[in-house]
């Protein structure tokens, strides 16, 4: 039976595939058709998932593992799809299919006639899909996948209201917010890969001994893994500092918000550190910081959730404090209580959020007939002045969204504006002359002394970083700021194969994908431009609505750009990051950051050019406060 049992663990991940993709090929304008799809294959998926819980239940609740597909493999590295499926993955798998459905239903008539009905259901599946692929990982990487695959449907469903200027503006600031944990998760696999010197699977992990014995060679890239873990999660959860992100997320549609930032995308760093935890369980001071950070988020959030005026960022914020405390039980080895806590903090909040329209016309309609002053108070004692700071700081948010951009974003904006002096043929000549001088040191090593070779990695690492700064910072000519990132993409294999030996093959399947996509899009900025005539990234314009294939397009060619899982691009950097050494900090924070920063700005190139509010006049130009 635990054969058997092992062997479902890939069809709970392929129903909700093949039901996604069977549903974008029905016509948009069939809503029951559209809406009975998503809904039968989430509702075959609860039955089969529930039915699965009882027999695993039935059989003493063994352990499942089970080793899938090898995407990629070499000498020293191969990405290996595997999943794992324990009590943790249980609980979360039983909540994430009850909400699904329980809310699929819902949006079947909440949503009646919107514009974006088939849209918004093929999104809810594609979440889905990556929802499971987390919960049933079995690794980092097959981990990553699903990752990937939850913030680009966060990003869609945000900016679902893609007319609308405050939707697509949130859902870029909780993009980016998100890649940070991105970056976390990458470097963590790329540590992992120095640390045990191979794929490591979270049944191993959770082999304590296994785990000491590694840790203690290594005590400091231990405590630098686990820091890396818990950013990662405390960006995905909402803590602090990150957590302004969540009530952003909110100008979803109310359905999207309760199941995903009430109930369950919010609840995946929690997940991250009780999948992590036999790692990190021993290092004191990883476990009080994951304590204070819970505690102090714990106080914030629940200050903030009681002064505001939206009902969604009350929601959202009490949300975040929940998942404060259960950070902290998780830290204290409380995981069964963590896990009870979560369950009730998901379930609760979904319904908040979904009765929240009917709560808010109820409270418009009260407060004309139970209306009661306040009475005078000494508002200049000081305990009063103290209480009033204390307000005025969470009716603010105590500032969370301008720190995140005063400190992480705006800066690499002002490195970015400084290179405003290149125009595109500077550039072009700039590249030309550099990418020479790269190959032609790479193929004359022993012409070169080795003090200073040992250096051109960093070096070109560095130039592609430059380039994808003046990408992200650029706002005139939309055209320059794609080639851009593509010419990153091209100093990325210089550096590496400068670093060490790196095979052809691995070069030209990382190659294949920027290539295409690099092209790809470019045709379709081009055909754009022919049709009208001038695209700048100064503002939003709109062109979905005139141009909604090119844009599907578009938005597929930034997926294959950005190193998108499962595309050449995605194994590629894989790959890439596999080949720089372990003393080479450096090297790996520029690969980071620049695998952070093309994301960015090819979803900011996507979002300028096809969402928000119409550039042409003559369309429906909402309000920016609508």
């Amino acid at each position: 039976m635990t054969l058997l049992l092992t062997s479902m663990l890939q069809f709970l991940i392929f129903i909700p595939f093949l039901g996604f993709i069977f549903s974008l090929f029905i016509p948009e304008k069939m809503e029951n058709a559209v809406s009975r799809t998503v809904l039968f294959t989430v509702g075959l998926h609860l039955i089969i998932s529930w039915v699965f819980l009882v027999i695993w239940l039935l059989y003493n609740h063994p352990t499942l593992e089970k080793s899938g597909i090898i995407l990629f493999k070499t000498k020293e590295y191969q990405f290996l799809v595997s999943f794992y499926f324990d009590k943790i993955s249980a609980v979360y798998l039983f909540v994430g299919s009850a909400l699904t459905f329980l809310v699929t239903q819902y949006c079947r008539w909440y949503l009646h006639r919107e514009s974006g009905y088939k849209r918004f259901f093929n999104i809810i599946l594609f979440f889905y899909i990556g929802y499971n692929i987390i919960i049933l990982s079995g690794n980092f990487e097959t981990l990553f996948v699903g990752w990937e695959i939850l913030g680009l449907s966060s990003f869609l469903l945000i900016g679902f209201y893609r007319d609308r200027y405050l939707p697509v503006k949130n859902a870029l600031k909780v993009f980016t917010v998100f890649r940070i944990a991105d970056m976390s998760l990458l470097i963590v696999m790329w540590m992992n890969h120095y640390l045990w010197r191979k794929n490591i699977n979270f049944s191993e992990l959770a082999d304590k001994q296994f785990v000491s014995e590694n840790l203690q060679n290594h005590p400091l890239l231990g405590v630098l893994i686990s820091l890396m873990i818990l950013l990662a999660a405390a960006v995905k959860s909402g803590q602090l500092p990150f957590s302004s992100w969540v009530p952003r997320a909110m100008e979803g549609p109310t359905p999207s918000s309760a199941i995903f930032y009430g109930s369950l995308s919010v609840h995946l760093g929690a997940f991250l550190l009780l999948r992590t935890f036999p790692f990190w369980e021993h290092l004191t001071s990883i476990v009080i910081t994951v304590i204070f950070i819970g505690l102090f988020t714990s106080i914030v959030a629940t200050g903030i959730a009681r002064v505001q005026s939206s009902v969604k960022t009350q929601i959202a914020y009490s949300s975040i404090a929940q998942i404060g405390l259960i950070f902290i039980e998780i830290a204290l080895g409380f995981h069964s209580l963590a896990l009870i806590h979560f369950a009730g903090n998901a379930f609760l909040r979904t319904y908040q959020l979904l009765v929240s329209p009917s709560v808010v016309s109820y409270m418009i309609r009260e407060q004309f007939y139970n209306f009661i002053p306040r009475h005078y108070i000494d508002r200049n004692s000081v305990l009063k002045k103290i209480e009033y700071s204390i307000y005025l700081l969470c009716l603010k948010e105590f500032n969370l969204d301008s720190f995140v951009y005063r400190f992480l974003w705006n800066p690499l904006k002002w490195s970015g504006r400084k290179l405003n002096f290149f125009s595109g043929k500077e550039v072009f000549i700039f590249f030309i002359a550099t990418y020479l001088i790269g190959l032609i040191c790479l193929f004359n090593e022993q012409l070169i002394p080795k003090e200073l070779y040992k250096y051109l990695p960093e070096t070109f690492a560095f130039i592609g970083l430059v380039m994808l700064l003046k990408s992200f910072a650029e706002r005139k000519n939309a055209l320059l700021s794609w080639v851009l990132v593509i010419v990153m993409h091209l100093y990325r294999p210089l550096a590496i194969s400068l670093n060490g030996d790196i095979k052809t093959n691995e070069i030209i399947l990382y190659l294949s994908g920027v290539i295409i996509s690099g092209v790809l899009g470019y045709a379709c900025l081009n055909e754009l431009k022919s049709h009208e005539h001038k695209i700048t990234l100064d503002q939003f314009q709109g062109h979905s609505y005139e141009h909604p294939k090119l844009a599907f397009i578009f938005l597929l060619a930034c997926l294959g750009l950005m190193a998108f899982p499962m595309t050449p691009t995605f194994i590629g950097v894989e790959l890439i990051f596999t080949h720089i050494h372990e003393d080479q900090a450096s090297l790996v924070f520029f690969a980071a950051l620049s695998y952070v920063i093309s994301g960015l700005s090819l979803i900011r190139i996507y979002a300028r050019i096809f969402l928000g509010p119409h550039i042409k006049t003559y369309h429906a130009h909402p309000n920016r406060s609508s």
